[in-house]
């Protein structure tokens, strides 16, 4: 499993989402539970599956009604390392707000 170059916002939006104890999660409820548009919650899905993050697989219902839904869940590896990856950016975004110079 390889690191993620670059923690942005959306990345730590996306790994909160797929870290609640909920199991495996389809792209557009993370679209809507991040508020984030699908052309950045896809890429950053693909990226995490492409760094061994993520497993992913397609819907097996044929029965239902609508385009079949791609589910992701995070490996045993990625959720350590996503946790680990939202600790730190939540702690540079607290040290940069306590750090940030104010205008007087």
């Amino acid at each position: 499993m390889d690191p993620l170059q670059r923690v942005t916002a959306p990345t730590v939006d996306v790994l909160e989402v797929l870290l609640r104890p909920a199991g495996s999660v389809w792209g557009l409820f993370i679209v809507k539970e991040t508020g984030r548009p699908t052309g950045t919650v896809y890429p950053i899905l693909e990226r995490l599956e492409h760094l061994g993050w993520l497993e992913a697989s397609w819907e097996e219902a044929p029965d239902r009604n609508g385009p079949r839904r791609r589910f992701y869940s995070l490996t045993d590896d990625g959720k350590a390392a996503a946790a680990a990856a939202v600790e730190v950016f939540h702690a540079r975004q607290e040290t940069q707000a306590r750090t940030k110079p104010r205008l007087a």
